[in-house]
């Protein structure tokens, strides 16, 4: 048995059979993988976050920046750790995150009432309208994202979907 790699014969014609067997023209069998539950998941939210970012670029938000937002709008007073474990993001992450919410002018960090060493997140004026804004975006997002679902489907999926992260 040779270790010696394979030439391969070069395809000169776009329409016949490339080196893989699998003309270019034949649609390509996804069977197997549109069985599988995390191939359906990333494919989906692929096409979701593309949409996300694409609208959230106006507010100059990325996927994180708009859920750390959206926690503290909902949650005045939340601490970093609290966000790192409900986001999943790391402390040295998350202390980056805050500090350019805080640059922007979007968030600010108080003394929190009952936990002397921690520090309470909070939103500003400017972070309250933005989230406003950027929460309305994202609820249009998720309607023409699962525009061919019916109402009772999207909970479902919604639903479905927490039971497999929960």
């Amino acid at each position: 048995m040779s270790i010696a790699p394979r030439l391969r014969k070069k395809n000169t014609s776009p329409a016949t059979a490339t080196d893989t067997g699998v003309s270019t023209n034949e649609p390509v069998d996804t069977g197997l993988l549109r069985t599988l539950v995390g191939y359906n998941a990333r494919r989906a939210s692929l096409s979701i976050i593309a949409m996300f970012m694409e609208r959230m670029a106006v507010y100059h938000l990325k996927v994180v920046d708009f859920s750390v937002l959206s926690l503290v709008a909902h949650n005045p007073g939340l601490t970093s750790r609290q966000l790192c474990a409900t986001l999943n993001v790391l402390p040295p992450n998350m202390v980056g995150l805050i500090a350019a919410l805080e640059r922007r002018g979007l968030i600010e960090r108080r003394p929190h009432p009952s936990d002397g060493r921690a520090m309470g997140v909070h939103l500003t004026p400017a972070g309250v309208e933005l989230t406003a804004q950027a929460e309305q975006t994202a609820a249009q997002l998720e309607e023409d994202a699962t525009a061919r679902l019916t109402a009772a489907e999207r909970k479902t999926l919604i639903r479905l979907l927490q039971k497999v992260y929960d």
